[in-house]
Protein backbone atom coordinates (compact mmCIF):
# COMPACT_ATOMS: atom_id res chain seq x y z
CA UNK A 1 0.00 0.00 0.00
CA UNK A 2 1.45 3.50 -0.82
CA UNK A 3 0.92 5.07 2.34
CA UNK A 4 2.51 8.28 1.53
CA UNK A 5 -0.66 8.73 -1.42
CA UNK A 6 -3.23 7.97 1.14
CA UNK A 7 -1.84 10.19 3.72
CA UNK A 8 -2.21 13.15 1.14
CA UNK A 9 -5.54 11.98 0.21
CA UNK A 10 -6.90 12.15 4.12
CA UNK A 11 -5.05 15.63 4.38
CA UNK A 12 -6.75 17.06 1.65
CA UNK A 13 -10.00 15.61 2.38
CA UNK A 14 -9.92 16.30 5.79
CA UNK A 15 -8.27 19.50 6.00
CA UNK A 16 -6.06 18.59 8.82
CA UNK A 17 -2.24 18.05 8.77
CA UNK A 18 -1.77 13.70 8.46
CA UNK A 19 1.27 12.03 9.22
CA UNK A 20 2.54 8.46 9.05
CA UNK A 21 4.36 6.73 11.83
CA UNK A 22 5.78 3.49 12.20
CA UNK A 23 5.25 2.09 15.68
CA UNK A 24 3.98 -1.04 17.39
CA UNK A 25 0.45 -1.38 16.97
CA UNK A 26 -2.23 0.15 19.51
CA UNK A 27 -3.75 -2.68 21.32
CA UNK A 28 -7.55 -2.89 21.47
CA UNK A 29 -8.44 0.15 19.60
CA UNK A 30 -8.87 0.90 15.95
CA UNK A 31 -8.38 4.64 16.97
CA UNK A 32 -7.03 6.37 20.28
CA UNK A 33 -7.58 10.30 20.49
CA UNK A 34 -4.90 12.16 22.07
CA UNK A 35 -4.62 15.54 22.72
CA UNK A 36 -6.43 17.41 20.05
CA UNK A 37 -4.77 14.27 18.25
CA UNK A 38 -6.51 11.24 16.58
CA UNK A 39 -4.21 8.02 16.12
CA UNK A 40 -5.08 5.53 13.93
CA UNK A 41 -3.82 1.45 13.37
CA UNK A 42 -3.20 0.94 9.57
CA UNK A 43 -1.27 -1.77 9.93
CA UNK A 44 0.57 -3.81 12.57
CA UNK A 45 3.57 -1.63 12.61
CA UNK A 46 2.12 1.55 10.49
CA UNK A 47 -0.40 4.14 12.29
CA UNK A 48 -2.06 7.30 10.89
CA UNK A 49 -1.72 10.83 13.27
CA UNK A 50 -4.97 13.11 12.32
CA UNK A 51 -3.89 16.31 14.02
CA UNK A 52 -7.13 18.61 15.02
CA UNK A 53 -10.14 17.27 16.23
CA UNK A 54 -12.48 14.76 14.56
CA UNK A 55 -16.18 14.41 14.01
CA UNK A 56 -17.61 11.23 15.20
CA UNK A 57 -18.73 10.60 11.62
CA UNK A 58 -15.35 11.10 10.09
CA UNK A 59 -13.64 8.62 12.71
CA UNK A 60 -15.93 5.98 11.62
CA UNK A 61 -15.23 6.50 7.92
CA UNK A 62 -11.90 6.98 8.49
CA UNK A 63 -11.59 3.68 10.45
CA UNK A 64 -13.59 1.93 8.08
CA UNK A 65 -10.82 3.15 5.20
CA UNK A 66 -8.04 1.06 7.28
CA UNK A 67 -10.75 -2.02 8.01
CA UNK A 68 -10.77 -2.09 4.53
CA UNK A 69 -7.32 -2.31 3.56
CA UNK A 70 -7.08 -4.81 6.74
CA UNK A 71 -9.23 -7.37 5.03
CA UNK A 72 -7.86 -7.16 1.63
CA UNK A 73 -4.32 -7.79 3.04
CA UNK A 74 -5.78 -10.84 5.23
CA UNK A 75 -7.19 -12.16 2.15
CA UNK A 76 -4.35 -11.65 -0.36
CA UNK A 77 -7.40 -10.94 -2.77
CA UNK A 78 -5.84 -9.69 -6.56
CA UNK A 79 -6.78 -6.80 -8.44
CA UNK A 80 -5.24 -4.08 -6.79
CA UNK A 81 -6.97 -1.45 -9.52
CA UNK A 82 -10.38 -2.59 -7.48
CA UNK A 83 -9.38 -1.75 -4.32
CA UNK A 84 -8.00 1.42 -5.08
CA UNK A 85 -11.42 2.21 -6.57
CA UNK A 86 -12.63 0.74 -2.93
CA UNK A 87 -10.43 2.98 -0.56
CA UNK A 88 -11.09 6.28 -3.23
CA UNK A 89 -15.08 5.23 -1.96
CA UNK A 90 -14.40 4.77 1.19
CA UNK A 91 -12.69 8.66 1.23
CA UNK A 92 -15.81 10.20 -0.56
CA UNK A 93 -17.82 8.49 2.19
CA UNK A 94 -15.91 9.93 4.85
CA UNK A 95 -16.67 13.63 2.71
CA UNK A 96 -20.34 13.02 2.25
CA UNK A 97 -20.58 11.71 5.87
CA UNK A 98 -19.15 14.78 7.29
CA UNK A 99 -20.97 16.81 5.19
CA UNK A 100 -24.54 15.52 6.25
CA UNK A 101 -23.64 15.78 9.14
CA UNK A 102 -22.62 19.32 9.56
CA UNK A 103 -25.88 19.97 7.27
CA UNK A 104 -23.87 21.55 4.77
CA UNK A 105 -25.92 21.53 1.36
CA UNK A 106 -24.39 23.92 -0.82
CA UNK A 107 -21.02 21.93 -0.16
CA UNK A 108 -19.09 21.29 -3.25
CA UNK A 109 -16.92 18.66 -3.94
CA UNK A 110 -12.89 19.03 -3.12
CA UNK A 111 -10.73 18.96 -6.48
CA UNK A 112 -8.97 15.59 -5.00
CA UNK A 113 -12.82 13.99 -6.16
CA UNK A 114 -13.79 16.89 -8.58
CA UNK A 115 -11.63 15.77 -11.12
CA UNK A 116 -12.73 11.81 -11.03
CA UNK A 117 -13.91 10.91 -14.71
CA UNK A 118 -16.64 9.08 -12.65
CA UNK A 119 -17.71 11.83 -11.11
CA UNK A 120 -18.10 14.20 -14.21
CA UNK A 121 -21.10 15.44 -16.22
CA UNK A 122 -24.74 14.71 -14.82
CA UNK A 123 -25.52 11.61 -13.26
CA UNK A 124 -28.35 9.74 -11.83
CA UNK A 125 -28.69 9.70 -8.21
CA UNK A 126 -29.65 6.48 -6.21
CA UNK A 127 -30.20 5.60 -3.25
CA UNK A 128 -30.20 1.88 -2.31
CA UNK A 129 -31.31 0.76 1.21
CA UNK A 130 -31.27 -3.35 2.44
CA UNK A 131 -33.82 -4.28 4.36
CA UNK A 132 -31.74 -7.24 6.20
CA UNK A 133 -30.85 -7.13 9.89
CA UNK A 134 -28.02 -4.49 11.15
CA UNK A 135 -25.78 -7.65 11.98
CA UNK A 136 -25.78 -8.93 8.23
CA UNK A 137 -22.53 -7.13 5.91
CA UNK A 138 -22.58 -6.76 2.52
CA UNK A 139 -19.27 -5.42 0.75
CA UNK A 140 -18.26 -3.24 -1.27
CA UNK A 141 -16.75 -5.74 -3.60
CA UNK A 142 -20.02 -7.93 -3.74
CA UNK A 143 -22.16 -4.61 -4.44
CA UNK A 144 -19.53 -3.48 -7.17
CA UNK A 145 -19.60 -6.70 -8.95
CA UNK A 146 -23.22 -6.84 -9.17
CA UNK A 147 -23.88 -3.58 -10.37
CA UNK A 148 -21.21 -3.69 -13.31
CA UNK A 149 -23.24 -6.94 -14.74
CA UNK A 150 -25.79 -5.11 -14.91
CA UNK A 151 -25.10 -1.72 -16.26
CA UNK A 152 -23.19 -1.40 -19.68
CA UNK A 153 -21.71 2.27 -18.55
CA UNK A 154 -19.60 3.03 -15.68
CA UNK A 155 -21.05 4.04 -12.26
CA UNK A 156 -20.10 5.40 -8.85
CA UNK A 157 -20.78 3.68 -5.50
CA UNK A 158 -20.59 5.39 -2.38
CA UNK A 159 -21.20 3.71 0.83
CA UNK A 160 -22.65 5.61 3.70
CA UNK A 161 -23.09 2.60 6.04
CA UNK A 162 -23.64 -0.95 5.80
CA UNK A 163 -27.72 -0.58 5.08
CA UNK A 164 -27.53 2.56 2.51
CA UNK A 165 -25.60 3.00 -0.48
CA UNK A 166 -25.49 5.62 -3.18
CA UNK A 167 -24.96 4.78 -6.81
CA UNK A 168 -24.17 7.67 -9.84
CA UNK A 169 -25.27 6.65 -12.78
CA UNK A 170 -24.00 8.08 -16.03
CA UNK A 171 -27.41 10.29 -17.52
CA UNK A 172 -26.87 8.53 -20.95
CA UNK A 173 -28.45 5.15 -19.14
CA UNK A 174 -31.87 7.17 -19.46
CA UNK A 175 -31.31 6.93 -23.18
CA UNK A 176 -32.57 9.98 -25.50
CA UNK A 177 -35.53 11.07 -23.70
CA UNK A 178 -37.90 14.64 -23.94
CA UNK A 179 -37.93 16.28 -20.68
CA UNK A 180 -41.78 14.87 -20.48
CA UNK A 181 -40.38 11.23 -20.34
CA UNK A 182 -37.72 11.85 -17.61
CA UNK A 183 -40.07 10.84 -14.72
CA UNK A 184 -41.17 7.86 -16.64
CA UNK A 185 -37.37 6.85 -18.08
CA UNK A 186 -36.37 7.19 -14.40
CA UNK A 187 -39.03 5.28 -12.60
CA UNK A 188 -38.51 2.39 -15.28
CA UNK A 189 -34.69 2.79 -14.54
CA UNK A 190 -35.34 2.84 -10.51
CA UNK A 191 -37.70 -1.16 -11.23
CA UNK A 192 -35.11 -2.57 -12.99
CA UNK A 193 -32.39 -2.18 -10.24
CA UNK A 194 -34.91 -3.02 -7.65
CA UNK A 195 -35.89 -6.18 -9.55
CA UNK A 196 -32.19 -6.91 -9.65
CA UNK A 197 -31.36 -6.53 -6.29
CA UNK A 198 -34.10 -7.88 -4.71
CA UNK A 199 -33.29 -11.21 -6.91
CA UNK A 200 -30.01 -11.21 -7.17
CA UNK A 201 -28.18 -9.28 -3.88
CA UNK A 202 -29.90 -9.71 -0.15
CA UNK A 203 -33.36 -10.00 -0.34
CA UNK A 204 -35.47 -6.94 -0.03
CA UNK A 205 -34.70 -3.66 -0.85
CA UNK A 206 -35.82 -0.24 -1.15
CA UNK A 207 -34.65 1.94 -4.01
CA UNK A 208 -35.00 5.94 -4.26
CA UNK A 209 -34.32 7.77 -7.23
CA UNK A 210 -34.23 12.11 -8.57
CA UNK A 211 -33.73 13.71 -11.39
CA UNK A 212 -29.72 13.94 -13.06
CA UNK A 213 -27.97 16.26 -11.03
CA UNK A 214 -23.57 17.18 -11.51
CA UNK A 215 -21.98 16.07 -8.24
CA UNK A 216 -19.33 18.34 -8.43
CA UNK A 217 -22.23 21.00 -7.39
CA UNK A 218 -25.39 19.21 -6.32
CA UNK A 219 -23.76 15.81 -4.74
CA UNK A 220 -24.63 16.38 -1.05
CA UNK A 221 -27.91 18.18 -1.64
CA UNK A 222 -29.33 14.77 -3.96
CA UNK A 223 -27.95 12.94 -0.99
CA UNK A 224 -30.66 14.76 1.27
CA UNK A 225 -33.21 14.71 -0.69
CA UNK A 226 -33.00 11.18 -1.56
CA UNK A 227 -32.68 10.46 2.06
CA UNK A 228 -35.93 12.31 2.94
CA UNK A 229 -37.78 10.60 -0.07
CA UNK A 230 -36.74 6.97 1.47
CA UNK A 231 -37.46 8.14 4.85
CA UNK A 232 -41.32 8.93 3.40
CA UNK A 233 -41.45 6.22 0.98
CA UNK A 234 -41.19 3.60 3.65
CA UNK A 235 -43.29 5.61 6.10
CA UNK A 236 -46.19 6.56 4.03
CA UNK A 237 -46.10 3.87 1.17
CA UNK A 238 -44.87 0.86 2.58
CA UNK A 239 -46.56 -1.40 0.13
CA UNK A 240 -44.10 0.03 -2.29
CA UNK A 241 -40.25 -0.55 -2.74
CA UNK A 242 -39.58 2.25 -5.18
CA UNK A 243 -39.72 5.63 -4.16
CA UNK A 244 -39.76 9.25 -6.25
CA UNK A 245 -39.83 12.53 -4.70
CA UNK A 246 -42.73 13.52 -7.06
CA UNK A 247 -44.79 11.17 -6.30
CA UNK A 248 -44.24 12.00 -2.31
CA UNK A 249 -45.10 15.63 -2.45
CA UNK A 250 -48.57 15.20 -0.72
CA UNK A 251 -46.95 13.17 2.07
CA UNK A 252 -44.00 15.46 2.47
CA UNK A 253 -46.57 17.79 3.22
CA UNK A 254 -48.29 15.84 5.73
CA UNK A 255 -45.66 14.35 7.00
CA UNK A 256 -44.25 18.54 8.43
CA UNK A 257 -47.62 18.12 11.03
CA UNK A 258 -47.14 17.14 14.70
CA UNK A 259 -47.63 13.58 15.77
CA UNK A 260 -50.48 14.90 17.96
CA UNK A 261 -52.06 16.78 14.94
CA UNK A 262 -51.75 13.59 12.42
CA UNK A 263 -53.98 11.61 15.01
CA UNK A 264 -56.29 14.49 15.32
CA UNK A 265 -57.32 14.74 12.06
CA UNK A 266 -57.28 10.95 11.73
CA UNK A 267 -60.00 10.37 14.49
CA UNK A 268 -62.04 13.85 13.13
CA UNK A 269 -61.94 11.91 10.13
CA UNK A 270 -62.55 8.12 10.86
CA UNK A 271 -64.58 8.90 14.17
CA UNK A 272 -65.44 5.55 15.44
CA UNK A 273 -64.29 3.43 12.35
CA UNK A 274 -61.17 2.86 13.11
CA UNK A 275 -61.98 -0.77 14.07
CA UNK A 276 -63.69 -1.50 10.68
CA UNK A 277 -60.13 -0.46 8.87
CA UNK A 278 -58.71 -3.78 8.23
CA UNK A 279 -56.46 -4.86 5.37
CA UNK A 280 -59.07 -5.38 2.73
CA UNK A 281 -60.91 -2.04 2.91
CA UNK A 282 -57.66 -0.15 3.35
CA UNK A 283 -56.20 -2.19 -0.29
CA UNK A 284 -60.02 -1.12 -1.49
CA UNK A 285 -59.75 2.30 -0.94
CA UNK A 286 -56.00 2.67 -1.99
CA UNK A 287 -56.93 0.67 -5.17
CA UNK A 288 -59.93 3.35 -5.47
CA UNK A 289 -57.87 6.16 -5.40
CA UNK A 290 -54.71 4.85 -7.58
CA UNK A 291 -57.51 4.08 -10.06
CA UNK A 292 -59.23 7.44 -10.22
CA UNK A 293 -61.73 6.89 -7.82
CA UNK A 294 -63.19 4.65 -10.90
CA UNK A 295 -65.54 2.08 -10.12
CA UNK A 296 -65.26 -0.29 -13.16
CA UNK A 297 -61.06 -0.29 -13.01
CA UNK A 298 -60.88 -0.67 -9.87
CA UNK A 299 -63.16 -3.84 -9.51
CA UNK A 300 -60.92 -4.99 -12.74
CA UNK A 301 -57.35 -4.49 -10.55
CA UNK A 302 -58.88 -6.62 -7.65
CA UNK A 303 -60.35 -8.72 -9.81
CA UNK A 304 -63.77 -8.80 -7.71
CA UNK A 305 -67.47 -7.73 -9.43
CA UNK A 306 -68.30 -4.41 -9.67
CA UNK A 307 -71.67 -4.90 -7.35
CA UNK A 308 -69.02 -6.20 -4.63
CA UNK A 309 -66.56 -3.06 -4.52
CA UNK A 310 -69.81 -0.73 -4.22
CA UNK A 311 -70.72 -3.14 -1.62
CA UNK A 312 -67.59 -2.26 0.11
CA UNK A 313 -67.71 1.56 -0.44
CA UNK A 314 -71.29 1.67 0.83
CA UNK A 315 -70.97 0.04 3.87
CA UNK A 316 -67.87 2.44 4.18
CA UNK A 317 -70.54 5.59 3.90
CA UNK A 318 -72.91 4.14 6.63
CA UNK A 319 -70.17 3.88 9.13
CA UNK A 320 -68.19 6.99 8.31
CA UNK A 321 -70.54 9.36 6.98
CA UNK A 322 -67.85 9.56 4.24
CA UNK A 323 -68.95 8.79 0.11
CA UNK A 324 -65.72 8.33 -1.68
CA UNK A 325 -67.31 8.76 -4.87
CA UNK A 326 -67.78 12.53 -3.43
CA UNK A 327 -64.83 14.72 -4.39
CA UNK A 328 -64.65 16.89 -1.46
CA UNK A 329 -65.31 13.49 1.15
CA UNK A 330 -62.66 11.20 -1.32
CA UNK A 331 -60.22 14.01 -0.42
CA UNK A 332 -60.78 14.16 3.24
CA UNK A 333 -59.90 10.12 3.04
CA UNK A 334 -56.95 10.04 0.99
CA UNK A 335 -55.37 12.22 3.20
CA UNK A 336 -56.56 10.59 6.59
CA UNK A 337 -55.70 7.40 5.26
CA UNK A 338 -52.17 8.44 4.30
CA UNK A 339 -51.79 9.83 8.34
CA UNK A 340 -53.47 6.60 9.64
CA UNK A 341 -50.84 4.04 8.04
CA UNK A 342 -48.19 6.07 9.91
CA UNK A 343 -49.99 7.23 13.11
CA UNK A 344 -51.31 3.56 13.91
CA UNK A 345 -47.61 2.30 13.94
CA UNK A 346 -46.31 4.62 17.17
Amino acid sequence: MDWETLRERLERILQREVTVEKAPAITGKDFEPRANKTVFEATKDVRFVIYGSLTHAEEQLVSLLFDHQRSQDRRGRSGAGFSEEERQATLLSAWVMDRLEQGDLDAVLPESFAAWPSLSGMKIPVLLYGEYPERQYTSYGELRKLLQSFFDEEVTLIPLHNKQWVILGDEILLGDKGEEELEVSLQDFASGLQEMFSSEWVGECHVAITYPVQPSKKLIAAIVMLRETMELGRAYRFSSNIHMPWELRLEALLDKASDNAKRRFVDGVFKRAEPSLDAELITTLDTFFSENCNVSDTAKKLYIHRNTLLYRLDKFKQETGLDVRDFDHAVLVKLALLLYKVTKRK
